[in-house]
């Protein structure tokens, strides 16, 4: 692949995952210390691509600059998640880090007292596959069955873990869910 096609490529996916993320150019200049129209410049190609508009840029989109240069074939589609455990909780990603949404199975094993609720920006989603699971969401304890999903905003304190036996769910987290449950 040519420079060329390898900036055109980065530019667009600045461009793709500044409007998924629903930011306007004025936000993300907020967050990158960038001006609105370096940023326009930038994304349509009237201005050089340089490391430093590269890295707050990509740190303000939360991508990597790897994930923004990274030229994909069709011979990379399949997916082979990589298992983490982080004590009661085993995580398996199920797509690619895009800066949009994060896929991913998690089981859960009992423990003896429910997990501390935690508050952080964003939106979480999740289908129980197999166990039951409670949901401590705020004051509320909510048991959520086999085959049954929840949705909530994630500024309520939350909290969730399995009861009496294995839990596994399939999880999917918006772009501030993805950051506070993976980065911590």
């Amino acid at each position: 692949m040519a420079i060329s096609d390898v900036e055109a490529l980065a530019r667009m996916r600045l461009r793709s995952v500044r409007t998924t993320l629903g930011y306007s150019l004025d936000e993300v200049a907020e967050r990158s210390n960038l001006s609105a129209s370096t940023i326009s410049r930038i994304e349509t190609g009237k201005r050089a691509l340089s490391i430093d508009v590269l890295v707050p840029l990509a740190e303000a989109l939360q991508i990597s600059l790897d994930d923004l240069f990274h030229a994909e074939d069709d011979d990379d589609v399949v997916i082979r998640p990589t298992q983490r455990s982080f004590g009661a909780r085993t995580t398996w990603a199920l797509n690619r880090i895009d800066g949009r949404t994060m896929a991913m199975k998690m089981r859960l094993e009992p423990e003896p007292e429910v997990p501390a609720t935690r508050v952080h920006p964003g939106f979480d989603w999740f289908l129980v596959l197999e166990g039951r699971v409670l949901l401590q969401l705020g004051e509320r304890r909510i048991e959520v069955a086999q085959g049954e999903a929840a949705e909530f905003s994630t500024m309520t304190p939350h909290a969730i873990s399995a009861i009496d036996a294995p839990a596994e769910l399939l999880m999917v987290f918006d772009r501030e869910g993805q950051r506070a449950h993976l980065h911590r």
